[in-house]
């Protein structure tokens, strides 16, 4: 009988312990964190976390602002709707670094949480275009278009980490890691002349639940917006004004739906030393650490958010920064968040890859003041499959105003590049315009101060993504 009871008493001891763990939140005890792991040990975590978790909560983030609207314009959508740049943007533009005017970009965010959506694109005519998918990791997971399914119509089945189930024929499927997908569209556009004939096919694409598929489906109207989105600061801003456990705990509910890779296990094992797991309360776990355990997951976070916009990727080469294994990043965490951080969105290389340079041949910032020349003999003009072009940028990264309004120039320019006889091709770089016979080769640098060019080259071949060609310095004219 004694035994009996003292059987039950252990028993229910036991399950007291239980109970009290669960209700705590499975927060541990100080001195238990103290005994398992010591600040410094901590300080690395969070940094290591910090550097992991990036890439989805400015995904996140992005996603929210971008999806903020009733009706699709030029700047957003509602979720599963295109929004479609209509035109180039010109000088007055501030509101993204480094942009384009090359192509006409169509964008979306993609919810496979409750069905998969079927992408639809129309015959191009062999005009250049490509449909990077992104998943939340920030990789590009499959890329219709020009290079991998050619430019006849396609239907392409975006299914969830969780779907399976049999698609329509001819309906290709493209599987993604994570709930919520990214679509990042560009059609090849020569300039105004051309706005036309690319809207015909923005207007063409569409995306439609499995669920409404053969059916005459109209995308949602006038779509509720979530008050509580903060659309008047940017996504990276509302990151950096996060503390330690506010950014952990955005980590955490984020892995739920957007699972990691299975080469992330043994990360996600030291995170877990910290508490970082999918879908922990970590502001209640944040409160029951040591408070010298938690300064130093403050200081790992702090230190993480300066180290990662300074891990510019790429290797220098004749004075381009040289960007390579964007799109599809393995455990290369630091590139993965610089990459976000800086170029939020970046393709894979086999479909697109950018060069900077801010530097001439003798190693001198770019400057108004001065004339240089990009030559590019027969043999080494940029080997691509789709086209090329250098942008012009001023010392803030954006357009720089001028008298012929040309922010870029390439394969594609309208004039076109002259040639000389031998095949070569000059580029003027500078402030006042060259002879007029040399106009259409003419790159005007801003009114004064710094510059930097962006050489992009898309779907560019072989000796490219082996590293065996390398775009000529920038000369500094005498």
């Amino acid at each position: 009988m004694k035994n009996d009871c003292l059987h039950k008493s252990l028993i229910l001891i036991v399950l007291l312990i239980i109970v009290s763990t669960v209700a705590a939140g499975c927060a541990p005890r100080k001195d238990s964190v103290q005994q398992t792991i010591s600040p410094q040990e901590a300080q690395q975590i969070a940094y290591d976390a910090t550097v992991y978790g990036f890439p989805l909560v400015i995904m996140d983030l992005t996603r929210q602002v971008f999806t903020a609207i009733p009706a699709p314009n030029a700047n957003g959508a509602p979720v599963n709707q295109f929004a479609n740049k209509r035109t180039f943007p010109d000088a007055t533009f501030i509101n993204v670094v480094r942009p384009n005017a090359d192509t006409l970009y169509s964008s979306a965010w993609v919810d496979t949480g409750k069905e998969p959506v079927i992408l639809s694109v129309s015959d191009t005519q062999g005009r250049y275009y490509m449909m990077p998918l992104l998943n939340y990791w920030t990789d590009v997971f499959a890329s219709p278009g020009s290079r991998t399914t050619g430019t006849a119509a396609g239907n392409f089945a975006i299914t969830g980490p969780n779907w399976s189930g049999k698609l329509p024929e001819d309906i290709t499927e493209t599987k993604s890691l994570t709930r919520w997908v990214w679509i990042v569209g560009r059609f090849a556009c020569t300039g105004p002349s051309d706005y036309e004939a690319v809207w015909r096919l923005q207007d063409q694409l569409k995306l439609t639940p499995l669920s409404a598929w053969d059916t005459n489906y109209v995308p949602p109207t006038n779509v509720p917006v979530d008050p509580a989105v903060n659309t008047k600061v940017s996504p990276l801003d509302q990151l950096l004004a996060m503390d330690a456990d506010t950014y952990f705990d955005y980590v955490c509910q984020l892995l739920v739906d957007n699972p990691p890779y299975k080469a992330d296990v043994p990360l996600l094992a030291s995170l877990a030393k910290i508490g970082i797991k999918p879908g922990v309360d970590y502001k209640t776990y944040f409160a029951g650490l040591d408070n010298g355990v938690k300064s130093a997951i403050q200081t790992g976070y702090q230190s993480a958010l300066v180290k990662i916009p300074a891990s510019i990727p790429g290797t220098v080469k004749n004075g381009w920064q040289l960007p390579y294994g964007t799109g599809n990043y393995g455990t290369d965490y630091m590139l993965r968040a610089a990459t976000a951080y800086l170029g939020l969105g970046a393709n894979l290389v086999d479909d697109a890859s950018y060069a900077s340079a801010s530097t001439s041949s003798d190693g001198a910032k770019f400057s108004s003041a001065n004339k240089y020349v990009i030559h590019f003999n027969k043999n080494e003009i940029p080997p691509v499959n789709g086209f090329w072009s250098i942008t012009m940028y001023n010392d803030k990264a954006l357009f720089a105003a001028n008298p012929i309004n040309r922010y870029a120039m390439g394969s594609l320019s309208d004039p076109p590049l002259i040639k000389n006889p031998d095949g070569s091709i000059d580029l003027y770089i500078q402030l006042d315009s060259p002879d007029s016979v040399r106009i259409p080769n003419w790159l005007p640098a801003p009114a004064s101060g710094g510059f930097s060019l962006t050489l992009r080259l898309y779907w560019p071949q072989k000796q490219v993504m082996d590293k065996s060609w390398v775009p000529p310095a920038v000369q500094l004219v005498e």
